[in-house]
């Protein structure tokens, strides 16, 4: 092993540069650390500017791989092969992925097959008894760590659960941020000594930015008052691709917003989809409805900040809204993070049922939600220690 511990944190667009964020900056405060950020370029985000990184503290990435866009297989097969280059160029002592985008899979298969000069002076072939992933991986690869484990939906319709499921399968180490992700690895087979309960690295993210995200005053931009108004975030396929269920959609936001203004960054999958139906022009005169393009994480956040609810089928807006305590309609069947409901905020919602679910909102029958473990800001920290656990550094 090198004087300083190599260690590669894979990015892929804005949501998993906010989770690496609070790591890197935890790592560079450790002597015995080198965090390497390795941006694999897969999602085009408008909103990567240089303001995102500056408000991140984070310096441009060391490695950039420059995959774009493409189908599911392309994506993860281009990400594999550019990956597996700068694994054998740097010879990394850990991999850590996160969440579970296509470059999360892509780059634990590469790392997990890859093969250079072994990492430990231990002979790799010699037999041990001992539980920790470090005496029993195969030593000319990296240990890989995944941060954000054991999360699922139960729906292998989602691409990205095959990806999750794929990732923890093949990690040797599983950083989970609840203790239903800890439930979910245990029944799937995952040796209980890989675990690491960490907590939810957003939370870190979100504590980082807060004053920030407080000096924005974003509200104020658009006319809007706290505590009246709703935040809608919404861009999955089952929601957004079919016309008959756009318009229904549509409808239901727009009776909504008779009893309280509605803002709505559209996301670019969203704005094409309802321009192609010819929606666009008989929205944007929908009073109270206030169409936005896509905003920057501090400028949306400080929406949510002083909204009354939020409508969404995204992902982490589920964690950050129960964390925050304010009440979440998640218009999907399903959730990979169903802590958010069970003791957070969050309700799944068919459409039909979001304008009851507003009404409950407004009458403040949405119950408040229960702390959860780790959810603190301080899960970098302990991601850290639990490096230092595993390689006795």
């Amino acid at each position: 092993m090198s004087l300083k511990t190599l260690i590669h944190l894979i990015a892929a667009g804005r949501p998993n540069f906010m989770k690496i964020a609070p790591l890197y900056h935890a790592l560079k405060r450790e002597r015995w650390a080198k965090a390497i950020i390795v941006h694999t370029g897969q999602h085009y985000d408008l909103n990567m500017s240089d303001a995102f990184f500056h408000d991140l503290r984070l310096p441009e990435p060391d490695l950039h791989l420059g995959i774009g866009s493409g189908t599911h297989a392309e994506q993860t097969g281009q990400v594999m092969i550019a990956y597996e280059k700068a694994l054998l160029e740097t010879n990394p002592d850990l991999v850590v992925v996160v969440g579970d985008v296509n470059s999360t899979v892509a780059c634990t298969l590469a790392a997990s097959k890859i093969s250079y000069k072994s990492i430990s002076s231990t002979n790799p072939t010699e037999p041990t008894n001992s539980t920790n992933p470090m005496n029993s991986i195969n030593r000319e690869r990296p240990l890989i760590a995944h941060l954000e484990a054991g999360l699922r939906s139960f729906d292998r319709s989602m691409p990205e659960e095959i990806n999750r499921l794929v990732t923890d399968a093949l990690a040797d180490v599983l950083w989970t941020p609840s203790p239903d992700a800890d439930e979910n690895l245990i029944r799937e087979g995952i040796s209980p000594d890989k675990i690491h309960r960490v907590g939810n690295i957003m939370i870190d993210s979100l504590e980082m930015l807060r004053q920030i995200i407080e000096e924005q005053a974003a509200y104020k931009e658009f006319g809007l008052e706290p505590r009246d108004y709703g935040v809608v975030t919404l861009h999955r396929p089952s929601n957004v691709d079919d016309l008959k269920a756009l318009k229904e959609l549509f409808a239901v936001l727009s009776r909504i917003t008779r009893r309280i203004p509605l803002v709505f960054p559209v996301h670019p999958r969203t704005r094409k989809n309802l321009e192609q139906a010819g929606l666009m022009s008989s929205l944007t005169s929908t009073n109270g409805l206030l169409l936005l393009e896509p905003l920057n994480y501090t400028r949306f956040m400080n929406l949510v900040f002083n909204c009354q609810f939020v409508i969404t089928d995204s992902g982490g807006i589920q964690e950050e809204t129960t964390y925050l305590g304010i009440p979440c309609l998640t218009l999907r069947p399903n959730t990979e993070r169903p802590v958010t409901i069970h003791q957070g905020t969050n309700r799944l919602c068919k459409l039909e049922d979001v304008e009851n679910q507003v009404n409950n909102v407004l009458s403040g029958q949405i119950g408040q939600a229960e702390a959860i473990q780790f959810w603190d800001g301080n899960t970098a920290d302990r991601v850290v220690q639990s490096i230092k656990n595993l390689l006795s550094v």
